[in-house]
């Protein structure tokens, strides 16, 4: 059953009026109800349509958000091949918000690592709703120092609302660990390439997506703070989320016009949800593209290209 966000009510309406008619045709083949539901069916795509054709800010958070989208898992099954998962940080434990593993990508051998949101409600608390503790960002350095030492590509996907802020997680290191992740994608001698599938939320986003091409989906975002923990700073309101939102800039495509992101990938009318395959599949385009400009460069350039990235930002874009 397709899940609707707050704004798509109307939407869900006559999609539902559609639907219930063609129950009805279904439960008596005498009814001829095809030419109602047809347009039905028109009225909604154009509704479909209108709706996101300029997004507020504040939306694209909650499409963002979306339970349906396709998670890190999805991708890894669909886009990887010969995918072997690696697990702990040889430290403490296995943070299961963060999946990682050797793979073959397009044929290449690769590391993929991404948080994991899970897709129902006992695989959600399992992953910690894609939050990680400083286990998995520990984990996350081990898999690409392990990527650097034998010269793998890596690939991280992005999704997460930001680090968990548990008092468990703060006392095992949650800020170091999540510097740690940083400084690594720093250093690594091999192409690093991220994407943001759904939320890139503060620290522990930036922590995967210190790299040297960064991708955003359509409808993702990227911000150092939620809109609303940003609200709840600034306004002591966190009802005030909306007006976060317009001022964090966090839209891929905004992100797009500071030289954050260095491409934006297109969304299936409707969001990532409408059409997972599609989406998945530009992904791995997008993907397949940037790994191919980088693997001409020598170590030597990767590094010093993807540190002057980060040290430029905010020199140019940002004034303007």
């Amino acid at each position: 059953m397709q899940n609707y966000l707050e704004f798509e009510k109307p939407l869900a309406e006559i999609e539902g009026k559609a639907e219930e008619l063609r129950a009805l045709a279904r439960q008596n083949s005498e009814m001829d109800i095809e030419k109602e539901a047809a347009a039905l069916d028109e009225k909604a795509a154009k509704l479909l349509e209108d709706l996101y054709k300029d997004l507020t800010p504040w939306r694209k958070c909650q499409v963002a958000r979306h339970p349906d989208r396709p998670h890190c898992k999805d991708y890894i099954e669909t886009l990887f091949t010969e995918y072997t998962p690696l697990a702990g940080d040889r430290n403490f434990a296995d943070d299961h918000a963060v999946m990682g593993g050797l793979a073959r990508f397009n044929d290449r051998p690769v590391m993929v690592i991404g948080h994991e949101k899970g897709n129902d409600t006992k695989s959600r608390i399992e992953r910690n709703f894609g939050m990680a503790r400083p286990e998995g960002y520990r984990k996350a350095i081990r898999l690409m120092d392990m990527a650097d030492r034998f010269g793998l590509p890596i690939i991280t996907l992005v999704d997460t609302p930001g680090a968990y802020p548990g008092r468990g997680a703060e006392e095992r290191g949650q800020s170091e660990a999540i510097a740690r992740a940083t400084e690594k994608c720093l250093n690594v001698k091999v192409p690093l390439v991220s994407v943001i599938i759904g939320e890139g939320g503060s620290g522990g986003a930036v922590a995967f997506a210190a790299a040297n091409m960064l991708a955003m989906l359509e409808h993702s975002v990227y911000s150092v703070i939620s809109p609303e923990g940003c609200a709840s700073i600034l306004w002591k309101d966190a009802a005030k989320m909306r007006e976060a939102a317009e001022a964090l800039h966090l839209t891929a495509q905004d992100l797009f016009k500071l030289g954050v992101a260095d491409k934006v990938i297109p969304e299936p009318l409707g969001g990532a949800q409408r059409d997972r395959a599609a989406t998945i599949a530009s992904v791995g385009e997008t993907v397949e593209k940037m790994l191919s400009v980088l693997e001409k460069r020598q170590p030597e350039k990767l590094l010093k290209e993807r540190r002057q990235k980060f040290l430029d930002l905010g020199s140019t874009g940002l004034a303007a």
